[in-house]
């Protein structure tokens, strides 16, 4: 049953949503953006895009899914622009002394349709399970931490050549790339 419009959201959701409309070039991302995050932020218990679709009036599956899958938008764009607008407000900025937090993240995950889906350990369970795992960095200091940036772990199962897949990379190449991303930005 549909619980939900896109326009019952509060005057702050829209104007959050505006600090990113630079990042989209369609009126029809800058829509899959707000319906996807209000979907993200809402009640449901669970966050996939049918789910987020049957909950709104007047959001459909087949345009969330375009604009998650197939629209031309940059997601590294939207994540610099949320930094960007963290660091501006006293409330989420990272004061000085911070730590740098590089963390793996495992999540049980059923079939094989998403990318990086194999056996592997899953922290989440404490075992090797059928999963997916990410890396992190994240910036702490002492008080909040600020999510920076996240990147798939392609387990070799889970890619056609295996290891020799040019796809894959350890989980410390993966971080790697990740603290140099924190180094490039000054942090």
């Amino acid at each position: 049953m549909k619980e939900t419009t896109p326009a019952a959201m509060p005057p702050c959701f829209e104007k959050w949503c505006q600090r990113f409309d630079e990042a989209f070039s369609h009126k029809a991302q800058k829509k899959g953006f707000r319906d996807y995050l209000g979907g993200l932020l809402g009640e449901s218990e669970r966050k996939n895009l049918s789910q987020i679709a049957g909950n709104a009036i007047g959001v459909e599956y087949h345009q969330l899914h375009h604009f998650l899958t197939e629209a031309p938008w940059s997601d590294a764009k939207v994540n610099e622009l949320r930094l960007e607008i963290m660091n501006k407000c006293s409330q989420t900025r990272i004061n000085r002394g911070f730590s740098l937090i590089i963390d793996d993240s495992g999540h049980r995950k059923s079939g094989n349709f998403t990318d990086g889906i194999g056996r592997q350990y899953i922290g989440e369970i404490g075992k090797t399970d059928n999963g997916i795992v990410v890396v992190t960095t994240h910036l702490y200091d002492g008080r909040k931490s600020l999510p920076l940036d996240i990147e798939l772990y392609q387990h070799a199962d889970s890619l056609p050549e295996g290891k020799q897949d040019q796809e894959f990379k350890k989980k410390t190449e993966l971080a790697i790339k990740l603290i140099d991303k924190t180094l490039e930005r000054k942090y």
